[in-house]
């Protein structure tokens, strides 16, 4: 069979452990044998930052920009113990913050469905798409250990100088205190990011906070979205046939639980935390999420939600069988070529990405999955294979449907 020919390449992250070793099996087992795979690469790769002070992080993220479209590995963001461990001259930062912050995007993550594995909550018959703000509020915070009495202003200088301050609280003892921000243009880049991929997957959009509250700052969040859609997509949203509304947080969750799925849900910076871990929970695992990074401008960048499975890495490098579940990691690749496929207009690109998806699922399905699926499978006996053997399980799966 010839192979699909490409004609811009990916911009390709390489990255840390046991998932770079499944990125280089999934490469040579599911996409070089039927794609003339073309790539910018980049080892992102603890290693190769230190090396290089951390400036491929920064090349990788603009070439991300320029090419379009963008794949990455899992990577290590270093703690201390790491910093001893990789003999590190400094915490270098999470390389996924640092694109997201050049590319100024917004993370999109959703479940992967199969039928042998239930969501916990019984109604969800659909993926429920977690769009989460990337900058901001309590991830940027300034705080303060309060010791005693006394009184805490919250004071803006502006660029003349001038001066006005409101009371935080007058403390009558010990206690703590803390302030957070965001910026107009991260939040509209928050909301043309929500609106592009609403488009894009033709899903209904919902965005929750708490402006009954927040009566300033999550309300500047709501008028903003508000703003921007009546300006700038409302008209779009009816030809798609898709709705964009906004709710209260607790009222949303309410919504969520009683519903089918099937939407895209908006969170703030630490909402969509928080509730990105409970529908992947839910629904499975973080290994059976996809994750893209999607800029305002429609730059995308697909990774798996997980980390580098340093565990499984360890037993690996002693010469152990392990059952790693690559599927988030195959996804990015798959969305990263059907992206490709739909910007040059490459169908065949696009309907190789939907066969080899299928062939994961089809291959779980079947009864043929890693021991973490294993766990909650309701298949009675499934058969649990190594994390190269469900690999080739896939191309198995993919020869056989072609």
């Amino acid at each position: 069979m010839d192979k699909i020919i490409m004609k811009t390449p990916l911009v390709e992250m390489d990255g840390d452990e046991m998932t770079r070793i499944l990125w280089a099996w999934i490469k040579e087992e599911l996409i070089i044998p039927y794609v003339d795979l073309k790539t910018v690469y980049f080892d992102l790769g603890l290693q190769k930052r230190e090396e290089t002070k951390d400036a491929v992080t920064v090349e990788a993220a603009a070439a991300a920009l320029e090419y379009g479209v963008s794949v990455k590995c899992a990577t290590i963001t270093p703690n201390a113990a790491r910093v001893k461990e990789y003999d590190l001259s400094t915490m270098w930062k999470s390389p996924n913050g640092t694109i997201r912050a050049i590319m100024d995007g917004t993370v999109f993550r959703t479940p992967i469905i199969v039928s042998n594995i239930r969501p916990v909550v019984r109604n969800w018959n659909k993926p429920i798409t977690i769009a989460r703000h990337a900058y901001g509020d309590v991830y940027k915070n300034a705080e303060m250990r309060i010791d005693g009495p006394g009184k805490v202003e919250l004071v803006f200088t502006d660029a003349g100088g001038e001066s006005r301050s409101i009371t935080v609280h007058e403390f009558e003892g010990p206690g703590v205190v803390q302030g957070m921000h965001n910026t107009d243009s991260s939040i509209e880049s928050f909301a043309r990011s929500c609106f592009t991929c609403a488009l894009d997957m033709k899903q209904d959009l919902w965005f929750s906070s708490k402006d009954t509250i927040s009566k300033t700052y999550d309300h500047r969040f709501k008028d903003i979205f508000a703003r921007i859609y009546e300006d700038e997509y409302r008209e779009a949203f009816g030809k798609a046939g898709i709705t964009y509304f906004y709710t209260l947080i607790d009222d949303a969750v309410a919504r969520v639980m009683k519903s089918e799925g099937g939407f895209i849900w908006a969170c703030k910076n630490y909402d969509g935390d928080v509730m990105s871990d409970m529908i992947s929970s839910a629904f499975g695992s973080l290994a059976m999420m996809t994750s893209v990074l999607i800029s305002p401008d429609g730059k995308y960048e697909y990774e798996a939600a997980h980390g580098t499975v340093q565990r499984h890495y360890y037993r690996h490098l002693a010469g152990e069988s392990t059952s790693t579940n690559s599927v988030a990691t195959i996804f990015a690749w798959t969305g990263a070529l059907r992206k490709r496929g739909e910007l040059d207009q490459i169908p065949e690109l696009a309907a190789f990405a939907d066969r080899l998806e299928k062939a994961v699922t089809d291959t779980i399905e079947s009864g043929t999955m890693t021991k973490d699926l294993a766990m909650i499978t309701t298949d009675e006996h499934p058969d649990v294979v190594d994390s190269l053997g469900f690999i080739r399980a896939v191309r198995a799966k993919l020869d056989q449907e072609a």
